[in-house]
């Protein structure tokens, strides 16, 4: 049996803390983990925020945070956020996107591009009979839509990916 790194270890408990907006949905499958580092029996993780504003950053910070400290050879993890990378919802890995649709919240859609009008399916239908009620969600980074199949209103996950380079 391959013995695990620290490195793995450290992801394998990222995988386990849940971003406290969306229950199950942890933060390494929401792409939020941009790096680990490891210096003996210290921790550093840098951290991406999905909207700059948003209010659960000190909760994932302690989450995080406490999560990796009850590994038996972690003594001090520090966590940081970082604006200086924009996330992305592209960074959301397929196992985060199923977890999103099991709350009645549809993944952002696929090779969206900035400018494009954008539509889901239904997470609970999987129609694609939907339509945009709201722009503005519950937190920045979801939206209110209608599914005109199954008549359930659902959350959406806003596109945001990295802007097309252009040149001025």
């Amino acid at each position: 049996m391959k013995e695990i790194t620290r490195q793995e270890e450290i992801f394998n408990v990222l995988k386990t803390v849940d971003d406290p907006e969306l229950p199950s949905v942890s933060v390494y499958d929401l792409g939020m983990v941009h790096d680990v580092r490891i210096d003996g029996n210290s921790v550093e993780i840098k951290m991406v925020p999905t909207f700059a504003g948003c209010p659960a950053l000190e909760f994932i910070e302690m989450n995080v945070k406490k999560a990796v400290e009850e590994l038996a050879w972690v003594r001090a993890c520090q966590v940081k956020f970082t604006m200086e990378i924009q996330w992305s919802t592209d960074a959301i890995t397929d196992k985060g996107k199923e977890e999103l649709k099991k709350h009645g919240i549809a993944p952002p859609p696929e090779n969206f591009r900035p400018g494009d009008e954008w539509t889901v399916n239904c997470p609970y239908c999987n129609s694609d009979y939907t339509s945009m009620e709201n722009i503005f969600g519950p937190t920045a980074c979801r939206s209110i839509l209608y599914c005109m199949a199954c008549r359930n209103p659902f959350e959406a996950m806003k596109p945001v990916v990295q802007p097309l380079n252009t040149n001025y």
